[in-house]
């Protein structure tokens, strides 16, 4: 592959998103062309215009009009980092009321390699139904991290994780 590949990051509101410029430089040193896509409720904790500078693209929250040409080149890997328990509820159920499910749901019918990196309190990551989310997810090729990989405590180390499983999947 001549030219690097693209990473769609789909960024949802929980703390780590506060950082997701520490992920963005570690995936571009990577060698990752990085299109992002954040949640409605994280849009206003970044900032977007820094991010869209550090990319070359713009950062997407809402979708395009009809006719209005595609702002970002084809994936080639999807990230979900951090993904919340909402996120995950609506994909696995197919719900498409925002851009970033939107893009998770195209993508998973797409067959693109998707990663999700979970990020929930553990009152809701208790809840019956979200076992059960995860597992439609991981049955229909999605890779999820197990537990809360993205762990605050974790300081800027929480993105290894990230950048060692996208190594896993690179496309060649």
């Amino acid at each position: 592959m001549t030219e690097r590949p693209v990473l769609y990051l789909v960024v949802c509101a929980a703390g780590p998103a506060e950082h997701i410029d520490e992920l963005v430089d570690l995936l571009i040193t990577d060698g990752w062309r990085v299109c992002m896509i954040v949640s409605p409720t994280a849009a206003p904790w970044l900032d977007r215009a820094a991010l869209q500078d550090k990319t070359g693209y713009p950062v997407r929250v809402e979708w395009r009009m009809p006719g209005d040409p595609e702002p970002h080149p084809p994936a080639d890997v999807v990230v979900a980092a951090p993904v919340t328990f909402n996120t995950v509820t609506k994909w696995a159920l197919g719900i498409n009321d925002t851009l970033a499910l939107g893009v998770l749901n195209e993508s998973l019918g797409a067959g693109l390699p998707i990663i999700a990196f979970p990020h929930t309190k553990a009152e809701l990551a208790a809840h019956p139904a979200y076992a059960g989310h995860l597992a439609v997810l991981r049955a229909a090729g999605v890779i999820v991290a197990d537990g809360k990989p993205l762990e605050s405590v974790n300081g800027p180390g929480r993105w290894s994780v990230v950048v060692e499983a996208l190594r896993a999947v690179r496309p060649t």
